[in-house]
């Protein structure tokens, strides 16, 4: 899929948007995205990203002044952040016990059915586990296969 295909409303999970903060595989494509599109994400985003790069400081990935820097670049991305509450988590434990996948991920599938848009995601395994139900596939957009040029 061409960067320009790409809706212009999306819900983001941790891996995408970890790719605007930190030096990884595909940033560029997580930043091509970030332009001129609506982004969503759940509150969730918040505590996976800090435990990524809590993890990278305790590797020595990172120092503590570099990881606080890239939360607080993160912090400041354009992001409508939804709220996890009850009704997206029972959403979700539906979605994890029908993919057999993790409740995790499943947050942000959730939140893109309910405000009927994609999830982009950078985890293969989500996307491989989604594309095995014809109604949910194309709800879940590997990051590495959008094309920027």
């Amino acid at each position: 899929m061409h960067v320009d295909d790409v809706p212009a409303h999306i819900v983001v999970d941790a891996s995408v948007a970890l790719k605007w903060v930190l030096d990884e595989e595909e940033s560029d494509r997580a930043e091509a995205l970030s332009e001129g599109r609506e982004l969503l994400t759940s509150a969730l985003l918040w505590a996976e990203a800090g435990n990524a790069i809590a993890l990278r400081v305790r590797r020595g990935e990172l120092s503590r002044t570099l990881a606080a820097d890239a939360l607080q670049d993160l912090c400041a991305a354009p992001l409508g952040t939804r709220p996890l509450n009850a009704d997206v988590a029972m959403a979700a434990l539906n979605l994890a016990c029908d993919l057999t996948h993790s409740i995790y991920d499943c947050c942000y599938l959730a939140l893109a059915i309910q405000e009927n848009s994609v999830v982009v995601t950078a985890d293969r395994r989500f996307r491989s586990a989604v594309a095995e139900y014809p109604s949910l596939a194309d709800r879940v957009l590997l990051l590495r296969d959008i094309v920027l040029h």
